[in-house]
């Protein structure tokens, strides 16, 4: 099961490389900003979520595994709200205040993962 949260990660960092080339080249100038912050984002939790994989891997419990959960649906929901905009759709309410609320949640409960044995 840790090798998914590995696995996520490694496609998230690709993904937010291959976006931010996207990003630079065929964005109009106004989305780039906040496209830049969710691809900034992504990248972070995408590193996170490689921790998540080798902790869970080290140590069993729930508490890694739904760190890797807030971090990947908090990516999806932050990045894809902050690009939904970015590409002229239509409000979708509070979704990237909850996906950025996922994302926190992911930290902290990485952390007390990190201290428990």
């Amino acid at each position: 099961m840790a090798r998914i949260w590995l696995v996520f990660g490694s496609i998230a960092g690709f993904l937010a490389v291959a976006l931010s080339a996207y990003a630079a080249h065929g964005l109009v100038e106004a989305a780039r900003g906040p496209v830049g912050q969710a691809l900034n984002m992504q990248g972070w939790h995408a590193l996170a979520l490689l921790a998540v994989g080798f902790l869970a891997e080290r140590r069993m419990g729930r508490l890694p595994h739904l760190a890797g959960g807030a971090f990947g649906l908090g990516m999806l929901l932050f990045c894809g709200a902050v690009w939904w905009g970015a590409l002229g759709g239509a409000p979708i309410g509070p979704v990237a205040p909850v996906g950025g609320t996922l994302l926190m949640l992911g930290w902290v409960l990485l952390a007390i993962g990190a201290v428990r044995r």
